[in-house]
């Protein structure tokens, strides 16, 4: 009876596994959904980052992304804690290029951009330097009325910003520690 039962199971395993459906960790990676950069460059969006090769939305580990980071830009030049930020506490990293990024319980939480920088972009060609009346025809801009931060604006839901005279001075997405 065993010996028939282990006859009729294997079958039914060997069915179970094509071997050309790819997995949901595969059908759902960061590399497929964003483009390919090159092996020098840091590709941000609303969603998380991509540095060189490697893809990670925000969720993504702490020390993969600063490891990642730290091998496209350079070591982080600052690191710390806000323990005062709205969100509740936040560690960051600053690298070159001024990109910071900011975690949470050890998890990629958002970024911040805010020097302009050869191996650094944004999706869509969005980037520091942008003159304004480039970003106010961009799908989805509106100023952020009342801000007490200066002339911040919102692409959609996902990115945000600053005007500084008449071109763009700093991009973000996900978690900020913005005192309002």
């Amino acid at each position: 009876m065993r010996a028939t039962f282990l006859l009729l199971t294997i079958p039914m395993l060997a069915a179970c596994d094509s071997g050309t459906v790819p997995s949901p960790a595969e059908q759902s990676s960061p590399a497929s959904n964003q483009p390919q950069v090159a092996s020098n460059e840091v590709l941000l969006s609303g969603e998380g980052l991509t540095a060189g090769a490697e893809a990670f939305y925000f969720a993504a580990g702490q020390r993969e992304v600063e490891a990642a980071l730290a091998r496209v830009l350079g070591k982080a030049s600052d690191v710390g804690t806000n323990e005062e930020c709205g969100a509740g506490p936040v560690e960051y990293a600053a690298f070159p290029g001024g990109l910071t990024v900011n975690f949470q319980n050890g998890s990629l939480a958002g970024w911040f951009w805010n020097s302009e920088a050869e191996n650094i972009a944004v999706q869509d060609d969005i980037t520091i330097g942008m003159p304004r009346t480039t970003i106010e025809s961009e799908e989805g801009f509106a100023m952020v009325e009342a801000s007490t931060l200066g002339q911040e604006f919102s692409l959609g839901d996902r990115l945000g910003g600053f005007v500084e005279g008449d071109e763009v001075s700093a991009l973000y997405a996900g978690t900020q520690c913005f005192f309002r």
